[in-house]
């Protein structure tokens, strides 16, 4: 049986921790599910810190260094790597992309746009040149490319598990030519129709008006406790104290609860679709 895949230290700061962490725990003699015994982690969660995947929480930094005796190197080490950013993307949402591939649930809220992993190359532009007016051209690519790699994970025909509540205006405010407009929310059924979202709409007039303000991202894990992240125009904060997470859960199954069912939404994304196509505005 052939050993693990040789890691590429010069790839990055995440790599080369990974690395790093790798060596050590050999060193000790030690096994992935040896290592996080004793954590609230599982083994695949550090597999993926050692690829250079996914980034070491502060907590499981603290127990790797107590374990193997390293006198607090990867403590000390631990904010360097999670503030190593991916080109593309904000710094501040680099806590989602290292987890979302690892979720085994996604649930997110969008009160205003179609989500990024959602979103059409058209509707990822207009949205990038309207948040980013200054951005030269090679700066917009950069992005849109970012964003289409994250699209990537609805390659995987199960996992995860992708729940979306948009509000209705994301239907009917149009940031796009009407024929556009139409393939984006085309593109949204299409992904339900393939079983790989279930999308809901909270209309005008429902009753709940909770995070009306933020864009939720509510991530669920086999191996590591949940995650929420919370996002305005530009800044975003990720939490994982229980206390916040559960807040925040609470807030989302509100929503759920007062959106239109999944059937029920998508018959009204692909009316506006159509509607679109037809050159008439939803209502």
């Amino acid at each position: 049986m052939p050993g693990p895949k040789d890691i590429d230290g010069s790839a990055g700061v995440p790599t080369f921790y990974g690395k790093e962490l790798r060596w050590k725990r050999e060193q000790a003699g030690l096994t992935q599910p040896q290592l996080v015994e004793g954590s609230f982690y599982g083994h695949s969660h550090l597999s993926e810190i050692e690829r250079g995947e996914r980034r070491m929480p502060p907590d499981l930094a603290a127990h790797v260094d107590k374990v193997l005796k390293t006198d607090g190197f990867f403590s000390r080490r631990c904010e360097d790597v999670r503030n190593a950013r991916r080109r593309g993307h904000a710094p501040y949402f680099e806590r989602v992309l290292e987890t979302e591939g690892s979720a085994l649930s996604i649930d997110q809220w969008s009160p205003t746009l179609v989500p990024g992993l959602l979103q059409t190359e058209a509707y990822m532009r207009a949205v990038i040149r309207s948040t980013h007016p200054q951005d030269l051209p090679e700066e917009v690519d950069e992005k849109v490319r970012a964003r289409q790699a994250r699209a990537e994970l609805f390659e995987n025909p199960k996992t995860p598990e992708y729940w979306v509540i948009m509000h209705e205006v994301v239907l009917s405010e149009p940031l796009l030519e009407p024929e556009a407009m139409a393939l984006q929310l085309d593109h949204v059924c299409g992904l339900a129709k393939r079983r790989r979202i279930v999308p809901q709409v909270l209309q005008w007039n429902a009753a709940t008006r909770a995070l009306m303000t933020v864009t939720l991202t509510s991530l669920e894990f086999a191996d590591a406790p949940p995650l929420v992240y919370a996002e305005g125009p530009y800044h975003g904060h990720a939490m994982e104290d229980p206390g916040s997470v559960r807040q925040y859960q609470k807030a989302y199954d509100r929503l759920r609860a007062a959106a239109l069912p999944p059937d029920a939404s998508l018959a009204l994304i692909e009316a506006a679709a159509e509607d679109y196509r037809s050159g008439r505005r939803p209502v």
